[in-house]
């Protein structure tokens, strides 16, 4: 049977001719982990990491029944369910669970779609250890350009023997068996100036204060117009580690926090408890900021991020632009620091209003942004 590989679409996360929804990584893992696949029992098989569902389907039409999913990102999780939908694919096929035990329970193929981050690569080979079957092999794939031998190191501190396979378009897996003793993933913790970051592997700047971030806050202290309250709390838009909203609420202010990162909502969530705020702070899995309602909010701060997976796409930050103008009151200001080379400026105007500057330095740009009452027309 041929997979219509072609046909899988990347909705609705973001869509450009570059970016594709299956590549030759996604072949390579399936093709490698074919027969370990073909005797399992329904539920054996686990998939992780499956960008927009070429693992979880095409092991599907192979006959693959109530196999385990988890997608970190909430627009990969919702591409799959899309795609499915288009395919036709049965209800009992698969099911999208979050990152805990029960996700790779007696476990006995792993499907892994290989992280940049060695952190995040080793989360996710201490939860298989832990819970997997003890014969589980564990296939994980990637294009040779993201992938080092460091990741081999990880591997072994959790399984007895990874093998490498040859490489194939550009692609790679590596198997893993013999699992060791695994534990369950804890957050990374580290202090800064009295604020505590805490980061689950994969989350971006892990347990650091990136550069950008901190030169929003450096300039954005004591000057939020409005919002703080339980009903029209400040917004931490793609929140990361959740180091704006945890700011705010050490300051007494409510603050919102999404992101469509399970990883990121997790550490957020780690963050706002290790620094005493929890009860400030509501954090939520989110695509962009749909859990508010239209001109709901006063203030939102957002870094936003330039990059979708490894390209470099600045038509992600858009899109936030256009949904940080919706969920603004008219008259509410969205503060947004990006690296000065990037033209963002022009689209602040255009989708949410006026727009000034507030600080520039030698790599950022620190822009407030007033949502204008006909941002809707524009």
């Amino acid at each position: 049977m041929t997979f219509p590989f072609d046909t899988l679409r990347r909705w609705p996360d973001v869509e450009a001719p570059e970016l594709l929804a299956a590549d030759a990584a996604d072949r390579l893992l399936l093709d490698e982990s074919a027969g370990a696949r073909t005797t399992l029992d329904d539920g054996a098989l686990v998939v992780i990491g499956d960008t927009h569902g070429a693992l979880t389907l095409a092991s599907a039409a192979e006959g693959a029944r109530r196999i385990r999913v988890h997608q970190d990102p909430l627009t990969g999780e919702r591409a799959l369910a899309a795609n499915a939908k288009r395919l036709a694919v049965d209800d009992d096929a698969f099911s999208s669970l979050p990152f805990d035990a029960d996700l790779v329970r007696d476990a006995e193929v792993v499907l892994l779609r290989l992280p940049r981050s060695l952190d995040e690569l080793d989360d996710v080979a201490a939860l298989i250890a832990r819970h997997a079957s003890p014969g589980v092999t564990v296939f994980a794939g990637g294009r040779i350009k993201h992938m080092t031998v460091a990741m081999n190191d990880v591997l072994r501190r959790h399984f007895d023997v990874v093998d490498v396979t040859h490489a194939r378009q550009k692609s790679r897996v590596l198997v893993a068996r013999g699992a060791k003793e695994g534990h369950d993933p804890e957050p990374r913790r580290a202090t800064h100036d009295g604020l505590v970051v805490c980061a689950y592997g994969g989350v971006f700047a892990a347990t650091s204060v990136d550069i950008g971030t901190r030169f929003l806050l450096d300039n954005i202290s004591g000057r939020v117009a409005g919002g703080g309250t339980a009903d029209d709390p400040v917004v931490d838009m793609a929140c990361g580690t959740g180091v704006v909203a945890a700011t705010f609420a050490r300051q007494g202010l409510h603050a919102y926090a999404s992101d469509q990162s399970a990883a990121a909502v997790a550490s957020a969530r780690a963050t706002a408890e290790a620094n005493g705020v929890s009860d400030l702070v509501r954090v939520e899995r989110d695509d962009l900021l749909s859990m508010l309602d239209d001109a709901s909010v006063s203030f939102i701060a957002l870094n936003p991020p330039f990059h979708v997976g490894a390209a470099v796409y600045e038509g992600v930050a858009a899109r936030l632009f256009a949904d940080a103008a919706r969920a603004l009151r008219p008259g509410g200001e969205l503060w947004t620091v990006w690296n000065s080379a990037l033209l963002y400026r022009p689209t602040l105007e255009r989708v949410v209003g006026p727009t000034r500057q507030i600080a520039r330095n030698s790599k950022f740009t620190v822009m407030a942004s007033v949502r204008s009452a006909s941002a809707y027309d524009r």
